[in-house]
């Protein structure tokens, strides 16, 4: 297998050109990361630069890059991999990895190394636990044997489990899953609770219920790192965040742990001020509240019917509602509410079919591209084959600017699509749907599978497509400041899930919130740097006055 000197390269280049699969990428690194080094997997591999530092009683957050090594620091961390400080070939002894560690990674992975600490990883990958030996255990069986704590009752019901006991663990959902891998991670007893991506397939209620249920681990004796993509959740869950960064596949650096409030707004902005280091071109800010109720310009309004749809035990009634051009309408509700089945009662209703039921008023007929929820891979060929397949503006300069390049789909133009990752998969998708000339676009949780960068990314290409190109998108969403980035208005799903629940009209990105986070008693307000939204600590003097003002989303 040929390899590169890493010593005698002096990144000319050539190689990178003459490789006929843009399978060599030559990285320029600070000569001083070289001392940081803190693992590295082989050569002309992946390596990691520093560890986050854990802190007794509180929370560590960590954001960065899928790719960039947060994975990699929890395994270290938890002691299933030893830190070979870059030496693959000649790895160290424990005294000399100690020797080279700041004084409280040190205590804590002496700790480690001699066994008085346990730790428990929360898996990134729940789906995985519904595939392996657990698949057909019931599930009250198996939390009655990991309640460590004697803690099951009052988990059970923070992380609504108690109508699952009976259930094999096969038969779970994502979401189920998810919740069921939180519930067995905190019932155990450790000093060191590691929770990878605990957001994913939940709602918004149903993460912040995980996140309370995390910070309920906090005693003077016990570590907590959380990895998380939704940067409100990680705001409400953390005390501290470590940021990573670097280059996806070939290197990343941990930050030092700032508050959190510094931390994610140092993530968005790009820059790191303790390295004087920009690692993003392009820094995000949300729009103010002023701009958040302008009424944009439009040109053409339209309107849907009164629909309903009864599923079994379950009954969705839509409220008639008006939309216009140039607009982003995100749907906001718990999982069960009928947001997927609404979609799809759009994409029938506006392509002139049936909207299930025969006494429907039929709607205005529109051109529809529809991005599902779930995306099934049928396809054996590359990428670039299934876009020209699938799409019309792959060759225009203009969608290719703003949107292939920005979503990064050119780096997998070559890849077979059965080999892409769940991010890749659903990159590739987000283009695909928005590269059909339709009038309106049914965008089914863009934001799954995707890092914090990627939700950024994307939530800009949805943006500045729709504007652009005055049309009009209809987005189900449970990262709320991918949600509120989006929104122009907003569909608030009422009632009870997975029975009876009602999908009102469109309204104001104000009103729509503040309704919607009644329902939850939450409250959000704004940031002053960066105006992106914040969840207030429940009870909080905060928290406690904008619900006696009854402005849940934010206080002006």
């Amino acid at each position: 297998m040929a390899t590169i000197s890493e010593e005698l390269c002096i990144g000319c280049g050539i190689c990178v050109k003459k490789c006929p699969f843009n399978a060599i990428e030559i990285i320029n690194l600070p000569k001083a990361l070289d001392k940081e080094t803190t693992h590295r997997y082989g050569v002309n591999t992946f390596k990691l630069h520093r560890l986050p530092i854990p802190k007794l009683g509180s929370v560590v957050g960590l954001v960065g890059k899928n790719g960039t090594g947060k994975s990699t620091a929890l395994k270290i961390l938890s002691g299933d991999l030893k830190p070979n400080l870059g030496r693959f070939d000649n790895p160290p002894t424990w005294q000399e990895i100690l020797k080279n560690l700041e004084h409280e990674l040190r205590n804590y992975l002496n700790q480690i190394h001699e066994n008085k600490l346990k730790a428990i990883i929360k898996p990134q990958y729940v789906d995985d636990i519904a595939k392996g030996k657990a698949k057909d255990m019931i599930v009250g069986r198996v939390l009655e044997r990991k309640d460590e704590r004697n803690v099951k009752e009052e988990v059970c019901v923070d992380l609504e489990l108690n109508q699952l006991l009976d259930r094999k663990v096969g038969e779970l959902s994502g979401g189920e899953l998810q919740r069921f891998a939180i519930a067995v991670t905190v019932m155990q007893d450790a000093q060191m609770y590691m929770f990878d991506e605990p957001s994913s397939y939940l709602d918004i209620k149903q993460r912040l219920k995980a996140a309370q249920v995390i910070r309920s681990l906090l005693t003077p004796k016990r570590y907590v790192i959380v990895v998380e993509h939704d940067l409100s959740v990680l705001d409400y869950s953390s005390d501290y965040v470590c940021c990573l960064y670097g280059n996806p596949g070939a290197y990343g650096v941990v930050t030092v742990p700032y508050t959190v409030k510094q931390g994610i707004n140092v993530y968005l902005d790009g820059y790191a001020p303790t390295e004087n280091l920009r690692f993003r071109q392009e820094s995000l800010t949300f729009k103010t509240p002023q701009e958040s109720v302008e009424e944009i310009q439009t040109y053409a309004r339209y309107r849907y019917p009164s629909m309903s749809k009864t599923q079994g035990d379950f009954k969705l009634r839509v409220v008639e509602g008006e939309f216009t051009d140039s607009q982003i309408i995100v749907m906001l509700g718990e999982n069960g509410t009928g947001k997927t089945t609404f979609i799809r009662m759009l994409a029938r209703g506006f392509m002139g079919e049936d909207p299930f039921q025969p006494e429907a008023e039929m709607m205005e007929t529109f051109v529809v591209s529809y991005k599902p929820q779930r995306i099934l891979v049928n396809s054996n060929g590359s990428v670039s084959s299934l876009l020209k397949k699938r799409m019309v503006n792959i060759h225009d300069s203009q969608f290719v600017s703003d949107v292939i390049k920005p979503l990064e789909i050119e780096d997998l133009m070559d890849r077979n699509v059965q080999d892409l990752s769940g991010g890749e998969l659903q990159r590739v998708a987000l283009c695909i749907c928005l590269g059909k000339t339709a009038d309106i676009y049914l965008i089914d949780e863009p934001s799954a599978y995707l890092d914090s960068e990627q939700r950024i990314n994307a939530s800009k290409v949805i943006r500045r497509f729709i504007l652009h190109n005055k049309k009009t998108a209809f987005v189900v969403e449970h990262d709320f400041i991918m949600a509120t980035y989006l929104a122009d208005r907003v569909i608030v799903y009422e009632g009870t899930p997975s029975i009876d629940c009602v999908a009102n009209a469109p309204q104001s990105l104000l009103t729509g919130m503040n309704l919607f986070l009644s329902h939850l008693a939450i409250t959000f307000r704004r940031d002053s740097t960066n105006h992106r939204p914040r969840i207030n600590r429940l009870n909080s003097t905060l928290d406690t006055e904008q619900k006696r003002a009854g402005t849940y989303y934010y206080l002006d």
